[in-house]
């Protein structure tokens, strides 16, 4: 029996979530399988992969095939690493603490590539907020700047239509005379 990890999805139209699970590769996409062994939810940014990563990890010592996405996915969290250094253990090549402290100085860099990403998508969201805000601050000013002049330009004529009243006539001598 050929057994693969591979996607089943779920979740309604247009917001996808996918089971990682483990199935015989005759059965259909959403039909049955052995075992669940994760989520990935491709819609959030980062994507979120969540693995139990000893039995995906134990499922490809076994055998089992990964499709080219989970196989992606797996290498993103180490365990086609971990598979890698495990077979060259079993060969003789490197000793296990060898492999171990080279699988968890791959996890820590690419935590810090991780937290860096997020950290750089937090600071961009904000600054695009920043900016959105300071641009209807000044929308909002242009508006209130015209309806002043437009209140100055509506008051104005009727101020020049209001009789004023004329400097008293000063007699002069004619009109003394």
């Amino acid at each position: 029996m050929a057994v693969k990890i591979r996607l089943a999805r779920r979740g309604r139209k247009k917001l996808a979530k996918y089971d990682v699970v483990i199935a015989d590769a005759r059965a259909p996409r959403d039909g049955r399988f052995i075992e669940k062994i994760g989520t990935y939810n491709p819609l959030t940014v980062p994507a979120s992969i969540e693995l139990d990563e000893e039995k995906a990890f134990q499922w490809l010592m076994n055998g089992a095939q990964p499709t080219d996405t989970v196989k992606a996915m797996l290498s993103y969290r180490g365990i086609m690493l971990r598979k890698h250094l495990q077979i060259g253990v079993i060969k003789g090549a490197i000793s296990q603490d060898d492999a171990d402290r080279k699988l968890n100085d791959w996890k820590q860099s690419k935590e810090a590539k991780i937290k860096g990403r997020i950290d750089t998508l937090a600071g961009d969201k904000q600054a695009k907020a920043k900016a959105r805000k300071e641009a209807e601050a000044k929308i909002k000013e242009a508006r209130a700047e015209a309806i002043r002049k437009k209140a100055e330009v509506v008051t104005a004529p009727a101020a020049e239509e209001a009789p004023t009243e004329a400097p008293a006539a000063e007699p002069t001598s004619e009109a003394q005379a």
